[in-house]
C-alpha cells in the first residue's frame, strides 16, 4: 500500500479551459428541449460555470481529506480510500462505483458511516479502467477477484461486507458467488435486468411486466450502453478529446434517470457533477470505463461467468425514479432478507440523498446476524 494524493497539474487545467472555449458546437433542432440528448442551450451555461466560476482546486482538497491509497494486485494498480470507522469493532464494507460515476459517489457517506459506535471501516476502490487506478477494462466477475484480495490479502479482513449499484451491483453478485464463505452480507440498489433469455413461463406477472419496462426503456434510453458494449473505442476519441462531448454524453445518461429539472440535483449538485466529470477528464479514463461494458457483455454471451445464487444474506432497496422491479425478480439472483421501495430518490442516491442512503447501510447491515 503506498499513499495516494490526488494533485493535477494546473496546465491541465487551462487546457481543459480552452479546449471548453474552442468548442464548435454543432446547434440542436429548434425548440428540441432534451428529445434529442443533451440540451445545448443548458451545456453552454453549464460549460460556462465550468471555466468562469468552478475551482477544482477546491474540490481536489476534499478529495484529498480522507485516507487514499494504491496497491498492485495481480499486475493491476488499484487505487482507493480508505477510512477506519470510530466504534469499538466497526464492520468492514466495500463500496462499489458505477458509470458514469466513480468513487466520489460515496464522499458524502464517508463521515455518516464512519462515526458513532455503529460504524464502517469504508473501503471505496475506483474500478480498474476508472479514475485513479489502471486503464484496464475487466470484466465485474474480474473486479471480483480483485476486491477480494484487496480485502482479504492487501487489509487483512477475514470476512467483510460490499455493496453497490449499476456496474457495481455485477461486482458484488459476483463477489457473493465466487467467495460468499468470506462475505458477511451485501446490499444493492439493482440487480440485474431481463436479457431476453428468461422462460416466461416461470415470471410472475409483475416480472413480466418489469420486462416490458426494461425493453422499452432499452429502446429509449439504451444507445449508450449498445454503443460502449460494441464500439467503445470508436466513441473514446471524441470524448477524451473534448470535454464538452465528455459532459455531454455523461450527463445524457444523467437525463435517463432524472428529469431536466433535476439533473443537478440527482448528482448532489452542479460542482459534484462537474468534479465527477473533471474524474473522467483529468484521469483520461473515459475509453477505459466504457470499455469495461464490452468485457462484460463479451463475458455474458459466452459464458465464461453465471452468477450463482448463494446465502449471503442481501438487502435491496428500490428507489422511485429507477426501474421498478418486483421482490420475486431480486430472489432469482440473492438471498433477499430485506427489500424495501423507498419514496424518493433515483440511481445517484447517495450523493442525492446520503443521510438516508447511509441510514439504510447501517440499519441493514447491523441487523444482519
Amino acid at each position: 500500500m503506498e499513499p495516494f494524493t490526488v494533485n493535477i497539474p494546473e496546465s491541465v487545467i487551462t487546457d481543459l479551459k480552452n479546449r471548453i472555449q474552442n468548442t464548435r458546437w454543432p446547434e440542436e433542432p429548434k425548440d428540441s428541449g432534451w428529445n434529442y440528448g443533451t440540451n445545448e442551450t443548458y451545456l453552454k451555461e453549464l460549460t460556462n460555470y465550468w471555466v468562469n466560476d468552478y475551482n477544482w482546486k477546491m474540490h481536489e482538497q476534499q478529495l484529498n481529506q480522507h485516507p487514499q491509497y494504491t496497491t498492485r494486485i495481480d499486475g493491476i494498480l488499484i487505487h482507493f480510500q480508505y477510512i477506519r470507522g470510530k466504534g469499538s469493532n466497526p464492520k468492514p464494507l466495500i463500496l462499489t462505483h458505477g458509470w458514469p460515476d466513480s468513487y466520489y459517489r460515496f464522499h458524502k457517506i464517508i463521515p455518516l458511516l464512519t462515526e458513532g459506535e455503529q460504524s464502517f471501516d469504508l473501503i471505496i476502490p475506483s474500478i480498474p479502467g476508472f479514475g485513479f487506478s489502471d486503464k484496464t477494462a475487466v470484466s465485474s466477475a474480474r473486479v471480483a477477484d480483485l476486491w477480494k484480495k484487496l480485502m482479504t490479502e492487501v487489509l487483512g479482513y477475514e470476512k467483510f461486507c460490499a455493496a453497490g449499484g449499476d456496474i457495481g451491483m455485477g461486482v458484488v453478485k459476483a463477489l457473493i458467488s465466487k467467495y460468499p464463505d468470506v462475505m458477511e452480507a451485501v446490499h444493492l440498489t439493482d440487480v440485474g435486468y431481463p436479457t431476453g433469455q428468461e422462460d416466461p413461463a416461470t415470471m410472475s406477472e409483475d416480472e413480466k411486466q418489469f420486462a416490458q419496462f426494461v425493453q422499452h426503456w432499452w429502446y429509449s434510453e439504451g444507445a449508450y450502453a449498445m454503443v460502449q458494449s460494441t464500439k467503445p473505442q470508436s466513441l473514446a476519441y471524441g470524448l477524451n478529446d473534448s470535454p464538452v462531448g465528455l459532459a455531454g454524453w455523461i450527463i445524457s445518461f444523467i437525463n435517463a434517470g432524472a428529469p431536466p429539472e433535476l439533473i443537478e440535483t440527482a448528482f448532489g449538485g452542479r460542482d459534484e457533477m462537474l468534479t465527477n466529470i473533471m474524474i473522467y477528464w483529468v484521469t483520461q479514463t473515459i475509453g477505459s470505463s466504457a470499455r469495461m461494458y464490452k468485457e462484460d457483455a463479451a463475458a455474458l454471451w459466452s459464458g465464461t461467468h453465471v452468477h450463482q445464487k448463494s446465502n449471503v444474506p442481501a438487502g435491496v432497496l428500490v428507489f422511485p425514479r429507477e426501474a421498478q422491479f418486483p421482490k420475486e425478480w431480486a430472489e432469482r439472483f440473492v438471498n433477499v432478507t430485506s427489500f424495501k421501495k423507498m419514496n424518493e430518490g433515483g440511481h445517484f442516491v447517495p450523493l442525492e440523498l446520503p443521510h438516508i442512503f447511509a441510514d439504510e447501510l447501517r440499519s441493514f447491515f447491523y441487523s444482519v446476524k
